[in-house]
């Protein structure tokens, strides 16, 4: 749906400031050098396809972070949104002329003056500037001017056909009560403890066989063999002079991280008089409200009136109140730049003296890393000049101070900190890097420098049973486990439904083995009672009231509190398995929501803004293909390939 933030007076001024003058949106719909289709009477010129094509492409590689070609561009379909947004227009406009919608020659004077790309230096539109501008982009004044009037009557004609669509209230007050509904549930985890005997302990062959079974578990991943020569700035630290002078003036140039005056932290709140301001300090003082409940009273946060650390003097005549604190605490009301004001400290920080001869060692390590790193970007060019003229890595660290080293590299294990993989750019290149690819120095963000050498790639590969015996036995357990506490969890949930209504009949004792054997069903015969009458209901575990949707529970998956609004009934009982570990959850009760108050009043708003937006959408969207439908389109899909062609 375009609005007035998407309309071709937005696409001109993103043409001119953002892609130097490079093409907007939908224009010169009446005439070009030749056309793609029209709907209609109202054509769409080729010249209008490859600036809005170029438009879209430019706004996507904006939000992508990087230039997208003519080819990606229609594989993902830009090219077809071009269209679209033409053809919309088009059909808009062609309405428009059958119901006389236009707009005046003042209206389109009042835009066109205001757009900024034909001011001149005083900051007024300037009339040479304006006719060179639509020159340069390959349009007649006329057409321009054109464009801009039924741009502003499809605007019209879009409100107009959109003004009566609203939410439906029945889905506001449905949707509403749905998110703000909130229930009372309890939950229990089950864990290795509530089984009533330990998981076995398997043997080899099922071992073996679960080892084989689960393969991608137990397999290396892909290895990189690479040999590398890199060169970092510590690397040269220790080699590197720096004359005493030079840290002396270095450590003057940063004085204010070494000494620093005893500092506050500090928040304002202002007031329009004096008398205001004293008035807000007795109500501190009687404890009637707090420093913070004031600024929200004012419809203020903490963080709106922050000051930060100050220093006294920065605090003006209000420097010596605030600093005469022994701790946290309100001073004032005094004077400040804004006017009366109370002011909260919330701590002290102490004066802060480094001396040189204390700050030396770091200082010194600092400059000669920085020299160091201006030394490595002098030589850059030699090492780059090598490795051209085919000299090897090992060449390389012969004759050269850059370290010769070995790495077999997995894309998806830890780095380490002090390894070449730390390096997001050894990292991107290694990844990419052929067995055919010649080494090329590469520079990282810190000032380091490295080539690399792919010297073999072993592939995927099962690690042998003997190796990985003790992990296929943890993982052979941990999935044991969680098998039979699922197995447990149901037969729970069951018991637990029965205690809660004596109607449902529990599953008989020899369906439910090996757990509920476990538990005493085995010496059940088959006229002995169910084991939910034979056993009282399990512990339903912990309370937790007034959830909300989307609420959490501290130390619980949030699966938990999703799968608790799934649940239909009260009193009915679900199992849960969530991130490896199973709950079983009883619904409780279910509270109606609550519509009244400033903040569902706020919500309630919110949905029906959404539903709205999202019925214009449709609305408008049905809108225009029947426009289309009723006027006719064509398409000359050979002009429109040739347009696109021209594109880059």
């Amino acid at each position: 749906m375009r609005g007035k933030g998407k309309s071709t007076i937005v696409w001109l001024l993103m043409g001119m400031l953002v892609l130097g003058l490079g093409g907007f949106g939908v224009t010169n719909f009446s005439g070009g050098s030749a056309d793609i289709g029209a709907v209609g009477d109202v054509e769409i010129s080729a010249q209008d396809y490859a600036r809005t094509l170029r438009a879209e492409m430019q706004e996507f590689s904006t939000r992508a972070g990087r230039q997208i070609s003519a080819a990606e561009a229609k594989a993902i379909g830009i090219d077809q949104a071009a269209l679209a947004r033409l053809y919309t227009a088009a059909a808009l406009e062609a309405e428009a002329n059958r119901l006389g919608v236009s707009v005046g020659d003042r209206a389109v004077a009042e835009q066109i003056t205001g757009i900024s790309a034909f001011h001149g230096l005083s900051g007024q539109f300037d009339r040479a500037i304006y006719a060179d501008t639509l020159r340069r982009e390959g349009l007649r004044e006329a057409e321009f001017e054109h464009d801009l009037r039924m741009d502003m009557a499809r605007l019209i004609l879009q409100d107009a056909t959109l003004a009566g669509v609203s939410a439906p209230e029945p889905v506001v007050a449905q949707t509403q009560g749905w998110l703000l509904e909130t229930r009372d549930i309890h939950w229990r985890e089950l864990t290795a403890q509530d089984l009533p005997t330990p998981v076995a302990q398997p043997d080899e062959p099922a071992l073996q066989a679960w080892h084989q079974a689960n393969a991608d578990r137990f397999t290396a991943p892909e290895i990189r063999k690479i040999t590398y020569v890199w060169l970092t700035p510590e690397m040269l630290e220790d080699q590197v002079e720096v004359d005493e002078q030079g840290l002396r003036e270095l450590y003057q140039d940063r004085i204010d991280e070494f000494q620093q005056p005893e500092r506050r932290m500090v928040e304002r709140l202002v007031f329009p008089t004096m008398a205001a301001a004293e008035e807000a300090k007795a109500r501190i003082d009687s404890g009637e409200v707090t420093f913070e409940q004031l600024a929200a009273e004012r419809g203020l946060s903490l963080a709106d009136i922050d000051l930060g650390e100050v220093a006294r003097d920065e605090l003006g005549a209000a420097g010596e109140a605030v600093f005469a604190l022994d701790g946290p605490g309100v001073a004032g009301p005094a004077g400040s730049d804004l006017g009366p004001a109370l002011f909260s400290m919330n701590a002290i920080l102490e004066p802060l003296d480094i001396p040189f001869e204390q700050a030396r060692d770091d200082l010194r390590v600092e400059a000669a890393i920085d020299r160091a790193r201006r030394q490595i970007e002098e030589r850059a060019g030699e090492f780059a000049d090598l490795l051209a003229g085919g000299a090897t890595l090992e060449d390389i660290a012969q004759d050269t101070p850059m370290k010769l080293d070995r790495i077999d590299w997995d894309q998806g294990a830890e780095a380490d900190p002090n390894g070449i993989d730390a390096y997001p750019e050894f990292r991107e290149r290694a990844a990419e890097l052929t067995e055919k690819d010649f080494p090329e120095l590469f520079e990282a963000e810190d000032g380091a420098v490295f080539a690399l050498r792919l010297d073999e790639i072993v592939p995927p590969t099962l690690i042998p049973f003997d190796e990985v015996r003790d992990q296929v036995a943890e993982d052979w357990t941990r999935n044991e486990l969680h098998r039979q506490l699922l197995a447990l969890a149901d037969e729970q949930r069951v018991q637990a439904e029965a205690a809660a209504d004596p109607g449902i009949e529990s599953a008989p004792a020899a369906a439910t083995a090996p757990v509920a054997q476990a538990l005493g069903a085995e010496a059940m015969g088959a006229d002995a009672p169910t084991l939910a009458q034979a056993k009282p209901a399990p512990d339903l575990g912990r309370p937790a009231t007034a959830l909300a949707r989307g609420g959490f529970i501290a130390g619980v998956p949030q699966d938990v509190v999703t799968q608790a609004f799934e649940i239909d009934e009260e009193g009915a009982t679900e199992v849960v398995d969530a991130e490896d570990r199973v709950f079983l959850v009883t619904l409780d009760k279910i509270h109606p929501a609550r519509t009244d108050g400033d903040e569902a009043r706020q919500i309630g708003e919110g949905i029906s803004a959404r539903l709205a937006d999202s019925l214009r959408q449709d609305v408008f969207d049905y809108f225009t293909r029947a426009l289309q439908v009723q006027a006719g389109v064509t398409l000359n899909q050979t002009a429109v390939d040739a347009a696109g062609a021209q594109v880059q």
